[in-house]
């Protein structure tokens, strides 16, 4: 794979980034100055090879919330608690994390209220290696900016 990017590419790459980035190829063309087929044939590489997208649906509408769970493990479980968390139904993502010495997993799930947040919270808890677990929930976004900064973009594949 060619990790190299032009600077075309790059320019592309801070349209495409940021939150409303699903434009039209003939409005990047006319944006950018640069013919449409070129627009066309870099876009269908950078989606293919270093960009990732998908789909969120809008939880609140319906409902229902999105919990991070923070949890501490022990006795060398990590592993374990993590392949156990990811499959329990109402858990969408489960990462390893490094940073602060009593997190070791994050875990992202959904539920649809308070009672389920609390059984959910005490199963966690109760798994063989989790030392401690806490939540967070985002109940309002301030902001939204591009998923990686343009300096770290004009950086890409140097």
């Amino acid at each position: 794979m060619d990790l190299k990017l032009s600077a075309v590419d790059k320019e592309l790459l801070k349209i495409l980034l940021v939150p409303d980035g699903k434009r039209p190829s003939a409005s990047l063309s006319k944006k950018l100055g640069i013919p449409l087929t070129t627009i066309q044939r870099r876009r269908k590489r950078l989606e293919k090879e270093f960009l990732q997208s998908s789909y969120s649906l809008n939880l609140d509408k319906f409902g229902w919330r999105r919990i991070d769970f923070l949890i501490s493990t022990r006795n060398g479980k990590t592993d374990e608690v993590a392949n156990k968390l990811i499959e329990l139904d109402q858990v969408t993502y489960v990462g390893k994390s490094i940073g602060e010495h009593t997190i070791d997993l994050r875990a992202e799930t959904i539920v649809k209220d308070n009672g389920q947040l609390l059984d959910l919270l005490e199963k966690i808890k109760a798994m063989e290696g989790v030392n401690d677990a806490i939540w967070s929930e985002i109940v309002k976004v301030v902001g939204r900016k591009r998923s990686i900064p343009s300096n770290i973009i004009d950086q890409l594949g140097i």
